[in-house]
């Protein structure tokens, strides 16, 4: 297309919501009206699909419950009175709590006011706060936080470390819907041997997320924590940003959790509209369908021209890849549906893999975020008229044209500023433009039956050790790996065995390893 055409295509697919103040850009995006068209009874079944879901439809059907993230930034939608009343209710607990903490109300034992905060959690108790409080978190915050999202006792000792001479002003934030998941569970009794270690009773710092009733919950209750917050069983992890998964920690950083929930709502009532001109998540889905010909075909490269916006692409991972990565549809038919998501940030991508974007392999499509505001005040000119945000602008708009140029198809996304209000609205439109995007090709957005058998995997790995560890035990003479396997009944997981034993044998476990490490064959092991 020549550049006037383009301009007329500019302005015919441009998205305006004039009060986020966002805009949405697929004309880069090389889809004809005849494409639209035969989208079009795909789109009315996924607008009726989302109205279901929203009235409380079972959306997934593997745990028989609702999904109603979208009532957490509107309570009045919730299918019962008590259950909007809840919701009201949990947000003034939330301010109420963090307002005490802030003014010193609520006090470690030995200091006058908490100053830090160790958050557990992973996937969604992780990735969402994760990605608000590296947005969102003034320079200076009232308390400033510190993740735990990962079993890796190295990253747990850093974490400590970095905390030891404040941990008894440091609040801890374990986030676990059951209270069983081994991350956040390993990490929870890290850290409370932690604390007793410095003779604190780990109750007066800490604070339990999780569904009443739950192991974690009923744990809490026994020891007398400090405070316990609910999760909800219709808001799935990925989508739990704006529940108390996300909110508790926001506040408590001094982060305006009622603009972010505001800004949700603002966009959520812009992604109902029934009409995909009109409809920026409906826009998005158009777009994810058209480059990847509804199969996933294309990676989805998300490139934020902000700094502080760093960690979206990271949280779109498990929100797009994790309701979309799907072997079947809702028929039973195999159909490995997903798209797969990266990102970093611009510019410096330019200086990266924006090379191989340009000239390589055409199997994505991008997604440019642009903000609008520099910074606050200012800018130095430098050079005559010219600031380093003009530059940063420069830059995303020579990406997208140099892109194009190539035939690389890319999405703009533009917001006036990171605030509370955008960041909220920007979690509401990838919300829906995920559930608009399954409808469109027949799955079930809200169940993730892969992740399930990775932790029944994981669990029996587990247990393998336990019998293995006293197979040696109880024979005390050194044995080969298919000696091992064959007491403990398992001669057909020897390379699991053989991985088990080497990962003990190097953290000094008490497993000896004698031979060739070279040949697992040829190795005996002893307990030493």
């Amino acid at each position: 297309m020549d550049a006037t055409t383009l301009w007329q295509r500019y302005q015919e697919w441009l998205y305006y919501h004039e009060g986020l103040g966002f805009y949405l850009d697929i004309s880069r995006m090389r889809f004809d009206d005849a494409f639209v068209e035969a989208l079009q009874p795909k789109f009315e079944k996924a607008f009726a699909d989302m109205a279901e879901l929203e009235k409380g439809a079972i959306a997934n059907p593997d745990e028989n419950r609702m999904v109603g993230h979208y009532w957490l930034r509107n309570p009045d939608l919730a299918p019962t009175p008590e259950l909007t009343q809840e919701i009201v209710s949990t947000i003034e607990q939330i301010e109420v709590f963090a307002e005490k903490v802030h003014t010193g109300g609520i006090h470690p034992p030995k200091a006058p006011r908490f100053t830090d905060i160790i958050s557990i959690g992973i996937g969604g108790s992780a990735l969402g706060p994760e990605f608000v409080a590296e947005a969102l978190a003034p320079d200076f915050p009232p308390l400033a936080i510190h993740f735990i999202d990962n079993t890796d006792p190295a990253g747990i000792d850093r974490i400590l470390t970095h905390l030891r001479n404040k941990l008894s002003s440091t609040l801890v934030l374990v986030i676990s819907k059951s209270g069983g998941t081994p991350e956040p569970r390993n990490g929870m009794l890290e850290v409370k041997k932690a604390y007793a270690g410095q003779n604190l009773d780990f109750a007066n710092y800490a604070v339990a997320i999780t569904m009443p009733g739950s192991k974690l919950d009923e744990q809490a209750k026994s020891e007398n924590w400090l405070m316990r917050f609910p999760m909800y069983d219709w808001v799935g992890g990925r989508t739990s940003e704006m529940s108390t998964v996300g909110l508790v920690p926001a506040a408590l950083q001094g982060i305006d959790i009622k603009e972010m929930l505001e800004g949700a709502k603002e966009m959520d009532d812009a992604t109902r509209v029934a009409d995909i001109k009109k409809n920026p998540a409906a826009l998005l889905a158009l777009a994810w369908y058209y480059a990847g010909n509804g199969k996933g075909e294309k990676d989805m490269v998300v490139l934020p021209y902000k700094d502080s916006l760093l960690l979206f692409s990271r949280y779109l991972q498990q929100l797009v890849m994790e309701s979309l990565g799907k072997e079947k549809d809702l028929d039973g038919n195999i159909v490995h549906q997903g798209i797969a998501v990266y990102g970093n940030k611009g510019s410096t991508d330019q200086h990266a893999y924006v090379q191989q974007l340009r000239e390589g392999v055409p199997n994505f499509f991008l997604t440019f975020i642009e903000v609008l505001k520099d910074r606050e005040g200012a800018s130095p000119e430098l050079e005559p008229g010219i600031t380093s945000g003009d530059y940063l602008s420069g830059f995303l708009q020579g990406s997208r044209q140099a892109l194009y140029e190539n035939h690389r198809d890319s999405i703009t996304l533009t917001i006036p500023e990171v605030n509370s209000r955008t960041v909220g609205a920007l979690i509401a439109l990838y919300d829906r433009a995920v559930g608009y995007y399954a409808s469109l090709v027949n799955i079930n957005a809200y169940h993730q039956p892969g992740v399930e058998a990775g932790k029944k995997a994981a669990a029996d790995i587990l247990e393998l050790q336990t019998k293995v560890v006293s197979v040696l035990q109880n024979e005390k003479v050194p044995m080969t790996l298919a000696q091992i396997a064959d007491k403990a009944g398992a001669s057909h997981k020897i390379e699991s065995i053989y991985l088990i034993l080497r990962h003990l044998s190097a953290n000094n476990r008490g497993v000896v390893l004698q031979g060739n490490l070279a040949e697992p064959n040829s190795l005996t092991v002893s307990l030493g």
